[in-house]
């Protein structure tokens, strides 16, 4: 037998010299709103939404505290099928708080793909856009569970997505059998009002927080479940290489679903106590340019294509850009 001072650990751990974060997602949101309070924390041009963290605070605790009295318990998942949006980042945080596993649907999918993942996971309550270029969601989920409408809001049964119960639309418009995404803020806001205080507390850092799909580009997509530890580190970390604090600004116009977008965008800002802008609900090169010289950004973030059409975009528009110091290219 070999000698065991001749084994080598087969787990390779890097530098400890930082000790890493053993929160909650929603524990290190919480602190983020207490620690910055006023400054700007989103910005979300589309919908004219310039919130502080105080601001943001409330709205994510008011969805959260309507979640919790809809029945959404620690372990539930939770789907988002929105382009980028307030509400998705209102979500993100609220399912953080509540112990919800947020399930990141691509905008996109069509009515198969939609199917695989609701089921592959079962999710129990979803959160979807009225539509986005040319895709009526609520169309397709009925093309897949006829029932919807036929029962109240929260309640429904559906052969075709046997899990999901309740669904949340951001839009104005009222349907039969869907919820409201401004009538759950708004009957959370009154709970907490009224002294609400059903936050969890059993929640881990090691607990299974978001689900994200990889691309199946091999076959069907894989469900990737990620811990509030494992997410907050990578944002962390990832901050300390790009020197963010406080005083940045960065504009994403990457798509909120995909991990770039949620992580390295939204989470990392939040536990800087930078300002997070999301100039469109899709990429514009001349939004986002308009974007960057408005709100002062000091960082963008982007794939090469995009940076491409902003090169391109800079040729026939000359704009003031000195406040970028930095960005991130993947």
């Amino acid at each position: 037998m070999e000698n065991s001072a001749q084994l080598r650990p087969s787990h390779f751990r890097g530098d400890r010299s930082q000790p890493l974060i053993e929160a909650t997602i929603g524990a290190a949101f919480d602190e983020a709103v207490a620690r910055y309070d006023q400054r700007i924390a989103l910005v979300v041009r589309h919908q004219q939404v310039r919130w502080s963290y105080r601001d943001l605070g409330k709205q994510v605790d008011s969805f959260a505290a309507g979640l919790q009295r809809l029945g959404l318990r620690p372990g539930d998942r939770i789907g988002i099928w929105a382009p980028n949006c307030m509400e998705w980042t209102v979500t993100q945080y609220a399912a953080a708080k509540l112990g919800l596993i947020l399930v990141n649907l691509n905008p996109a999918y069509r009515i198969t793909e939609i199917k695989y993942a609701l089921t592959k996971v079962g999710c129990r309550a979803l959160v979807f856009a009225d539509q986005f270029k040319g895709s009526n969601y609520l169309e397709m989920l009925r093309s897949l569970a006829p029932e919807i409408g036929k029962s109240a809001p929260g309640e429904l049964h559906a052969a075709g997505l046997p899990e999901l119960r309740l669904l949340i639309c951001t839009g104005s418009e009222r349907r039969e059998g869907v919820f409201q995404f401004r009538d759950i803020t708004d009957a959370g806001s009154l709970a907490i009002q009224n002294g609400f205080g059903d936050w969890p507390d059993e929640l881990k850092s090691s607990d299974p927080i978001n689900i994200q799909f990889t691309s199946g580009t091999t076959g069907a997509p894989k469900a990737a479940t990620l811990s509030h530890r494992g997410l907050l580190n990578n944002a962390w970390f990832t901050g300390e290489i790009c020197g963010t604090s406080q005083d940045d600004a960065i504009c994403v116009p990457l798509p909120l679903f995909h991990i770039f977008g949620m992580l390295t965008g939204n989470l990392l800002a939040m536990l800087r106590g930078a300002k997070i802008v999301h100039p469109g609900d899709a990429f514009d090169a001349e939004n986002v340019l308009s974007a960057v010289e408005e709100e002062q950004c000091t960082s963008l973030y982007g794939v090469p294509t995009m940076f491409v059409a902003e090169l391109a975009s800079l040729a026939s528009c000359r704009r003031e850009l000195s406040s970028l110091r930095t960005g991130i290219i993947a």
